[in-house]
């Protein structure tokens, strides 16, 4: 059973592990740095936890010696990162059928009246994309 425990500072973390924790949790994930008060009460609560993750800012300021520990434990302690910033509002999918318009010959007036998607907007696409045979 994964487990995500979220808190503003280490206290607060503290006391969310202890009441979120149990025998049946295999993975943890924390959004503060693992400290050795953090680890030790997540070992006590969780003794069958295999993984433990936190963000990728926070990883490196992980002691060797922590790491070290918990791998000779057999608890892998890994970085796990969630994406950050505004979500895309396209998808892959969405700009490769749009280059593939392109390509059929469709301006680039065509292909936002096709899809729905704004000018400006399949203008920058297909300039990220790196496609500068635009058509009016």
């Amino acid at each position: 059973m994964r487990v995500e425990v979220k808190a503003r500072n280490n206290a607060e973390l503290l006391r969310k592990l202890k009441g979120a924790l149990n025998e049946e949790v295999t993975e943890v994930y924390v959004n503060r740095r693992p400290t050795k008060e953090i680890l030790v009460t997540i070992l006590e609560r969780a003794p069958n936890v295999r993984k433990i993750s936190c963000p990728p800012s926070l990883y490196p300021k992980v002691s060797r010696k922590v790491i070290n520990a918990l791998a000779q434990m057999g608890i892998e302690l890994v970085p796990e990162g969630y994406p950050r910033g505004r979500p895309r509002k396209y998808d892959e999918r969405t700009v490769q059928e749009i280059q593939a318009l392109l390509l059929k010959g469709f301006s680039a007036k065509e292909i936002s009246a096709r899809t729905g998607i704004p000018l400006r907007t399949v203008y920058y696409i297909l300039e990220q994309a790196g496609v500068m045979r635009w058509r009016g």
